[in-house]
């Protein structure tokens, strides 16, 4: 570890530091930026707000139409007319989760080389023209080869935009703008019951049931959004054109040096790979992950209230209104805070309940109540379990691919959820209900020992760094970007 004797410093605050640290990154191939100006805090705000306006809007549509499809054809006839069997409507859900999770790391390797505003909008309009030729299928292998193409297409979303994220904002402004995009998911869940009620009026028209017809339209759709992002996902902050090259020059800065004095690497090497695939923090978020998204799944596949089809659509909407309203309060709160564990143990205390009064013997109301509370834990506590993790990885390789391998294997949990909702289970699904408990069990284990580890590992480099600064000691800028966030200067976010 290489020291330079030139007294005590923690992150860069002047002019002149990062006109000396300038030639030390690649600003994104844009070597001519300014150095940062000194915003006020308005100032900087609306900066931050430019860019939401750019980016948030089309981010949060893309994933809603992504959401759209997702259980509302079960209730439109899709079992009936392709004369489904025993478990085989769980294992056509199956089949789309496990290309889904496999190909989410590779993509978030090759997001960067494509570019977000092309790979991004490519794989939209990709997965639209498949979720078109889903409302067309007449048998069961049909059904399964397109769910799998549709897994494969949509495997770089979600991963591919957090991880986009994380290349433009502070770490305690990212839960906010990850739970606007994720919020799309349970906006979703309320605007698809009632376009899925809406459609259902279309059942019969050219010989196509509702269910084809929700899939038809929503491709369409999905199409039309995938071709307009085209227009205006932007690359990375270094080259956005919407923005001057000061306003560039500040949130590179901002970006790099978010965290005390760690920066980012730019280039790819394999020791990022090995450095995120045996980092013991990645691991535990998987656990964190598949605690939320257990449930998150298994609530949104299976929603089973005893109702009528088109009353059961109706029904869906009011749960998924109150998560969405939850979700941006808390996000907002956590940001502020900069805390992301409260949350998201508050999360799985709401599922906890809502769990237990499903499994009861109780009435349709009542457990129609507890999906109110199901559907809120999951879905507001999400964004902070994805913001977590993207927090604590220094280095934007590291953090690519932790983030696409916790989401891809935490997304095998949705796979889990597909099936343990089984037919001869109905009404009460006693095993189903009970292993999303065993989920949520497992967050209440995994959440607090990490936060214990994170308080221990921020002491322990506190008073090295205390040592150091006794020393007149500091690490080298080449140094602390090799180690990211195992450099002593980095704090974890808790």
């Amino acid at each position: 570890m290489s020291v330079e004797k030139e007294g005590p410093t923690n992150s860069i605050s002047s002019v002149e530091e990062a006109q000396k640290t300038e030639k030390l990154f690649d600003y994104g191939g844009d070597s001519t930026l300014p150095p940062p100006p000194t915003l006020t805090p308005e100032q900087e705000r609306k900066l931050w707000w430019k860019v939401d306006l750019r980016l948030m809007p089309i981010l949060t549509i893309m994933y809603l139409v992504s959401f759209l499809d997702r259980g509302n054809a079960k209730l439109q006839g899709l079992v009936t007319q392709l004369n489904l069997k025993g478990n085989e409507y769980n294992i056509a859900l199956t089949m789309y989760f496990i290309p889904y999770c496999i190909f989410e790391c590779p993509a978030n390797l090759v997001l960067k080389k494509f570019r977000p505003s092309r790979w991004l909008p490519g794989i939209t309009l990709v997965w639209g023209i498949i979720m078109t030729m889903m409302g067309l299928v007449k048998t069961y292998p049909q059904l399964v080869g397109v769910r799998v193409l549709l897994g494969v297409a949509e495997a770089g979303l979600f991963p591919g935009v957090s991880y986009y994220l994380t290349l433009w904002y502070p770490r305690h402004q990212l839960q906010m703008r990850i739970g606007l995009f994720f919020g799309a998911a349970s906006l979703a869940g309320a605007f698809s019951g009632l376009l899925a009620y809406g459609i259902s009026f279309m059942s019969g028209t050219r010989g196509y049931l509702g269910w084809s017809w929700i899939f038809i339209l929503e491709g369409i759709g999905t199409v039309c959004v995938g071709f307009v992002a085209f227009f205006i996902l932007v690359d990375f902050p270094a080259t956005a054109k919407f923005l001057t090259p000061e306003e560039r020059s500040f949130i590179v800065h901002k970006k790099r040096f978010d965290n005390s004095s760690v920066g980012e690497e730019e280039h790819f090497e394999s020791r990022h790979f090995i450095a995120a695939m045996t980092d013991w923090q990645v691991w535990i978020h998987i656990l964190i992950y598949m605690s939320v998204i257990g449930p998150l799944y298994g609530i949104t596949l299976f929603l089973p209230f005893g109702f009528p089809p088109a009353i059961s659509q109706l029904l869906t909407v009011p749960p998924y209104v109150c998560a969405t309203l939850n979700l941006y309060i808390w996000a907002y709160l956590s940001d502020k805070m900069k805390k992301r564990s409260p949350f998201i143990l508050l999360g799985l205390v709401c599922c906890l309940i809502g769990y237990c009064i499903n499994i009861s013997n109780v009435s349709s109301g009542v457990k129609y109540f507890g999906t109110f509370w199901v559907v809120t834990g999951s879905y507001a506590a999400f964004p902070g379990v994805v913001a977590w993790l993207g927090n604590n990885l220094g280095g934007q390789y590291k953090r690519g691919i932790g983030m696409a391998v916790q989401i891809g294997i935490g997304n095998f949990s949705g796979a889990i959820a597909s099936n343990i909702y089984r037919a001869q289970d109905s009404p009460r699904f006693i095993l189903g209900h009970a292993l999303e408990m065993m989920f949520v069990g497992i967050g209440f284990v995994c959440v607090p020992t990490t936060v214990i580890a994170y308080t221990i590992i921020n002491k322990k480099r506190e008073k090295i760094m205390q040592e150091m600064t006794a020393r007149g000691e500091k690490l080298a800028p080449e140094e602390i970007r090799r180690m990211g966030d195992r450099s002593p200067d980095f704090r974890y976010v808790l």
